[in-house]
């Protein structure tokens, strides 16, 4: 084979290689701009639909979501949203078997929510601010109890400080405990009762010793300085996430004046 055949070969090689086709795996390669991506799936702890059915009572608004998979129940401070708004929102938590009694009515299944947004903007609860939780936990923890109530308020007659109670839980759980104090949270008709937050001055706000969960067929109102009698239980489970070191629970109240 002669010097003059060998270029003549290689010359062709070359040029066959350049004119040949990109190799499958440049192909592969470039796919994903061409291919539209999934849409993405919610954020967990959050739900979107259509409003089918909405009412307001006792402060709060109630709606059907027709969502993606299924109807849902869900409910938050009262908001101006009607019949026919897409919204979503953030999933506080899930109640089963939830009866409403300014609404005569239950739900097998509803979600208590936070965040409402309508068309991306969050939709303003009534009077103008952001809606809030309908149950937000009441778990005296430093990120969820109300703030420190400055003025020391005296103990009842022959009751005890929040910071005492906490102090000597163990001893009096499941014994009937008197406090009196200020009313810092409300929130009203929460599986059946009207839960409060009372603080008196004592304790602190760092680890919760400031606060205390009750519960109770009284309605009373923020501000207000009441007198509770109920039984002291520890480590009390709701499910749902909502658990508490420390609750008196179904307590009488004797308001003893308004707070300036």
């Amino acid at each position: 084979m002669n010097r003059a055949f060998i270029v003549v070969l290689f010359f062709a090689v070359t040029s066959l290689v350049a004119c040949s086709p990109e190799p499958a795996t440049t192909a592969t390669t470039a796919a994903p701009a061409t291919v539209a991506a999934p849409a993405a799936a919610p954020a967990a702890g959050t739900i979107a639909g259509t409003i089918a059915e909405t009412m307001n009572a006792g402060g709060y608004t109630y709606a059907l979501l027709k969502t993606a998979t299924k109807d849902t129940w869900i409910a938050t401070g009262e908001l101006p949203v009607r019949i026919g708004d897409r919204i979503s929102a953030t999933i506080d938590m899930p109640m089963e078997n939830f009866s409403s009694k300014t609404l005569n009515r239950s739900f097998p299944t509803i979600y208590f929510v936070t965040g409402v947004t309508r068309d991306g903007e969050i939709v303003p609860a009534a009077g103008g601010t952001t809606a809030l939780a309908l149950a937000p936990s009441h778990a005296p923890t430093p990120s969820s109890a109300a703030p420190q109530v400055v003025e020391p308020i005296a103990p009842a007659p022959g009751g005890i400080t929040i910071a005492d109670l906490w102090a000597k839980r163990k001893e009096l759980s499941g014994k009937v405990v008197v406090v009196r104090g200020k009313v810092v949270k409300v929130n009203n008709q929460v599986m059946g009762s009207n839960w409060l937050h009372l603080q008196d001055g004592s304790g602190t706000a760092r680890d919760g010793t400031n606060d205390l969960t009750i519960t109770t067929n009284a309605t009373v109102t923020v501000g207000e300085i009441v007198t509770i009698s109920g039984t002291l239980t520890t480590d009390k489970d709701f499910g749902s996430g909502y658990a508490y070191d420390v609750i008196v629970e179904k307590a009488t109240l004797t308001p003893s004046k308004t707070a300036n």
